[in-house]
């Protein structure tokens, strides 16, 4: 194995991208520490200063794939927004349904990782921070949640979803998208080409929308989901 020199970030960043490329040859299990240090040509005890086992490389993976995701939902967001939107509130929700599928059929190794098999119990893939992976960048990349609950937001207040029904809509969104991506992932759902998976994720989230908008919500309100991500930004904002 010929030896490379690296900086210190540097050598962090070349373990998560070689981590990266064995989960998409292999899935998330079939690859050691040490093979990803082999990748970028230094020995395990250079990989051991980043991070103390296999698992802490996979959890910082998970976290940077969740970053990417983030910063990808909020950008296809962005290109949404303008006048050309017009009256139809649901256009940017639509972008990011769209994009999480898109994302999850597009590289369904790494979406699996970060949401499927082996991810933390809680559902949660962020969840599982340790100090031994804890360098991060100034710039902290939004968590995916965050952005399809900004934009439920932003629905409630142009007025095209009932507050009452906002409560919860968040997971009820997710739920109907993340389970078309994992039909499709997981071939129990096929569809002929990218442009008929774009049309059939916005179809999912305008049906969904839809339904949020007439449901008759019960005196005893819905039930609260929670993930340990909503859960740990609550506890962020209770220390504010």
């Amino acid at each position: 194995m010929a030896r490379r020199n690296y900086h210190h970030g540097e050598l962090r960043a070349a373990l998560l991208d070689a981590a990266e490329a064995l989960v998409r040859e292999r899935g998330a299990d079939g690859w050691s520490l040490r093979e990803a240090s082999a990748r970028v040509g230094v020995s395990s005890s250079a990989a051991y200063h980043h991070f103390a086992s296999r698992d802490a490389l996979v959890r910082a993976l998970r976290r940077r794939v969740l970053g990417e995701l983030g910063e990808r939902l909020s950008q296809e967001v962005g290109r949404t927004a303008g006048p050309e939107a017009g009256a139809d509130h649901q256009r940017r929700l639509v972008a990011v349904g769209r994009t999480y599928v898109q994302w999850a059929v597009e590289d369904p190794s790494v979406a699996r990782l970060a949401f499927g098999a082996g991810a933390p119990a809680t559902g949660d893939p962020a969840s599982d921070s340790t100090s031994d992976d804890s360098t991060s960048d100034a710039a902290t990349p939004p968590h995916p949640h965050d952005v399809l609950d900004a934009e439920l937001d932003r629905l409630v207040e142009v007025g095209g979803l009932p507050a009452a029904a906002r409560p919860g809509a968040d997971f009820v969104v997710w739920a109907a998208v993340h389970g078309l991506a994992t039909l499709l992932v997981d071939g129990l759902a096929r569809l002929d080409d990218p442009r008929a998976v774009a049309r059939e994720a916005e179809r999912v989230v305008r049906a969904v929308l839809t339904g949020l908008t007439r449901e008759a919500v019960p005196s005893q309100g819905w039930p609260t989901p929670h993930s340990a991500h909503t859960e740990r930004r609550t506890e962020r904002g209770a220390d504010k």
